[in-house]
């Protein structure tokens, strides 16, 4: 077990990127079909934006909290964890989710971070106390 590497890390983030964004489709029906199949403007529709935050919230923290990991992680053999090794909660969860926030304001920067990092970790790996570990799977026995 070590600190998830950044290129790892990005091969995660776009699986659970293609499944968000599937997810959000699917969110955004509704509110497509309540105007006769017109688009709906994220920006002037506050009801809309907030359904759409509220989806990407429940989908990272709700996976984070339940499994210790999205399913783009499980792919890659990510794991979350605190930095003792144990599982984070909803708070700590939720403070990631705030701090990834914040890591990507000034262009990703904070996630960028990483490849500077002694220890492999982001902003919000920091803030929240929390690190991505890989576990390699076990290699099969040849008989």
């Amino acid at each position: 077990m070590r600190n998830a590497g950044f290129w790892r890390r990005v091969a995660a983030m776009l699986y659970d990127g293609l499944l968000l964004f599937a997810v959000l489709m699917l969110i955004g029906t509704p509110f497509v079909a309540a105007r006769g199949g017109e688009a709906v403007e994220p920006l002037t529709d506050p009801a809309f934006r907030l359904t759409l935050a509220a989806t990407i919230y429940v989908f990272f923290v709700g996976f984070w909290t339940g499994a210790g990991r999205t399913l783009g992680m499980q792919s890659w053999g990510l794991q979350l964890e605190t930095t003792d090794g144990g599982r984070p909660g909803l708070a700590t969860n939720s403070l990631r989710f705030i701090a990834a926030l914040i890591s990507w304001a000034p262009c990703g920067l904070g996630f960028l971070w990483q490849l500077r990092d002694r220890d492999k970790l982001t902003w919000h790996d920091r803030i929240s106390g929390t690190r991505i570990v890989h576990y390699p799977k076990p290699e099969k026995r040849k008989r």
